[in-house]
């Protein structure tokens, strides 16, 4: 056989063994992450893949019902909370691992309009109650809910705005009611009206830390994620300085 062939041939079957290790050696991850943290994570997601030949696989919704659906025995492998509170739970009772809790990112409360003139600067809207209809997440699911009703309590209006109020199942269906304008105005995470450094579009009052609770969000490795090597990959992912720079470009704080 002609020398060359045999080197083709060689360099081929070399390329296919190292295509069907990295094969081999890939894996899925099961991620269920908290509705405000949508936009970043479907970032971060293909370059993961990219970056280590493993795959996440989203799953977006309430932190309380994330936290509902683990306990009654979910698949998922990690979850990303809203808060710090719902890992920390999971955590005690034995269905996540000791010590790999980590805060992934701080968020923020903003309240928001899709009208560019409507949400002044201070959220003076709010006393003058110059609206039908305010939409803010189911405060006993989601933290970033109860963030808002903290604030109006903290502000002494929540029991004048009550009749006005609205609520979605989850951050992801306040900002649709929002923006589809079934409400004039609500409280949403940052990072849903947020892009190169400004709100996106409309108008928006990004709510002072003093008036609710922390908006620390925190990651866990679930039980069926133990020896997952994608799960685990994904937990180093979320610390790099890629995965970082994308948190934050959506007004999230990382450490």
């Amino acid at each position: 056989m002609p020398k060359k062939i045999l080197t083709c041939k060689l360099l081929g079957a070399f390329f296919l063994a190292c295509a069907m290790c990295s094969a081999s050696h890939a894996a899925e991850v099961l991620v269920a992450v908290a509705a405000n943290f949508a936009a970043p994570m479907q970032k971060i997601a293909p370059l993961f893949e990219k970056d280590t030949g493993h795959k996440a696989i989203l799953s977006l919704g309430s932190t309380g019902s994330f936290y509902a659906q683990i306990k009654n025995g979910g698949p998922f492998h990690i979850l990303l909370s809203a808060d710090v509170e719902t890992p920390l739970k999971l955590e005690k009772e034995g269905l996540g691992i000791a010590g790999s809790r980590f805060t992934y990112a701080t968020g923020k409360l903003v309240l928001w309009s899709k009208e560019a003139r409507l949400v002044d600067g201070e959220g003076h809207i709010l006393k003058t109650g110059s609206f039908q209809r305010i939409a803010l997440a189911n405060p006993k699911l989601a933290p970033y809910g109860l963030a808002a009703v903290e604030t109006l309590t903290q502000m002494g209006i929540l029991q004048t705005l009550q009749a006005k109020i609205v609520q979605g199942d989850n951050i992801a269906q306040t900002y649709q009611f929002v923006v589809t304008e079934n409400a004039q105005l609500g409280f949403v995470a940052l990072s849903q009206v947020y892009a190169d450094g400004k709100i996106s579009q409309g108008s928006a009052w990004i709510v002072p830390s003093h008036l609710h609770s922390p908006l620390k969000q925190d990651a866990l490795l679930l039980n069926p994620g133990n020896k997952n090597p994608a799960a685990a990959a994904l937990m180093n992912y979320l610390k790099t300085d890629k995965a970082k720079g994308i948190i934050s470009a959506f007004g999230y704080v990382v450490q």
